[in-house]
């Protein structure tokens, strides 16, 4: 999902719009790998661009040499499915509802050699300490964090991205979310160089066009974090007044996984599914929540969005609930 819900800025569709004309060269990603090193106080070494944090995923799960990899549910499906895909049989660690989707390290297996862990996690919005989650290192195992929506937290708290002490770390971050970017396919990998190293030997040739790499160069750059940054915390001015509405909902049975810190809600609610159904009518598109390993389908993930289009969603969800109760 997209964190931005309009196209991209002027000064980002501008910057686009001038790497056309280097189009007929094939793609040069040694300047935008510098920005995203600059950016993190990481040497380039330990960068790897990639197209989406999609890409990444696939390059993990085929070309690691991994023996038993977990990955932390609920959360993003593309992770595993990309493990199967390649081949892996994939172990699943379940957190629940009543801690609060909070990790667990204790719950993951010893010898499990990739772990990997969202943070904030999509779809249930939990920040998961960056102390937790570096308990989960281990000599042999890789950690894999997706940290996607990372830049939608304020200040981006218990962020692993520049840490070089965590054994086995590769963080994973992603372009297209808060940029508005999905069609474009723009993200990174931050690892130990042998890491990386081994990961581009998997990509194929050129994997990002000229356009991403422009467009990655500038959405690193001082303007853009600042911009970034305030965004981040008008996301989280504006999550606090959706999950207020949906407070007033608690008599009909909906319950807010709280405390999110995402651009994004989960919440619970009896007749989900003709719910979700009555607001596609009403023009609200939510996020059915029983694709998600470990949730049912009496879940649905909602998009944080501004005060006005909140109002209008709660109207449109008391109109909702009403008629999935006839």
């Amino acid at each position: 999902m997209n964190v931005r819900a309009d196209t991209p800025p002027a000064w980002l569709r501008e910057r686009i719009a001038e790497s056309l004309g280097g189009l007929a060269a094939y793609p040069d990603g040694r300047a935008a790998r510098a920005a995203v090193a600059q950016r993190h106080a990481l040497p380039v070494e330990r960068v790897l661009l990639t197209a989406g944090a999609a890409e990444a995923f696939v390059l993990l799960a085929r070309a690691l040499k991994v023996r038993r990899p977990v990955v932390v549910h609920p959360q993003f499906t593309e992770p595993e499915a990309a493990l199967r895909d390649a081949g892996h049989t994939v172990d699943r660690v379940l957190l629940r509802e009543e801690d609060g989707f909070r990790l667990d390290a204790g719950a993951v297996p010893e010898d499990a050699d990739l772990v990997v862990i969202g943070n904030p996690t999509n779809p249930t919005s939990v920040l998961h300490p960056a102390a937790s989650i570096a308990e989960l290192a281990r000599p042999g195992r890789t950690l894999v964090v997706d940290e996607a929506f990372m830049d939608a937290v304020p200040g981006e708290r218990e962020a692993l991205s520049g840490r070089t002490d965590v054994p086995g770390l590769v963080v994973l971050r992603s372009l297209t979310k808060t940029w508005g970017l999905a069609g474009l396919r723009i993200g990174y990998v931050l690892a130990a160089p042998e890491t990386v190293a081994e990961l581009e030997r998997a990509q194929p040739l050129w994997p990002v066009s000229t356009p991403a790499l422009a467009a990655a160069e500038v959405c690193v750059s001082p303007r853009a974090l600042a911009e970034a940054a305030h965004a981040a915390h008008r996301i989280a001015a504006d999550r606090a007044h959706l999950v207020a509405g949906l407070r007033e909902f608690a008599s009909d049975g909906l319950c807010v996984a709280e405390p999110a810190e995402g651009p994004f809600v989960l919440v619970r609610l009896p007749r989900a599914a003709a719910v979700r159904g009555h607001l596609r009518g009403l023009g609200f598109a939510v996020r059915r929540g029983d694709t998600f390993p470990g949730l049912g389908e009496e879940w649905l993930r909602l998009a944080v969005r501004d005060r006005a289009t909140v109002n209008r969603f709660l109207q449109a969800l008391d109109r909702a609930v009403t008629l999935a109760d006839r």
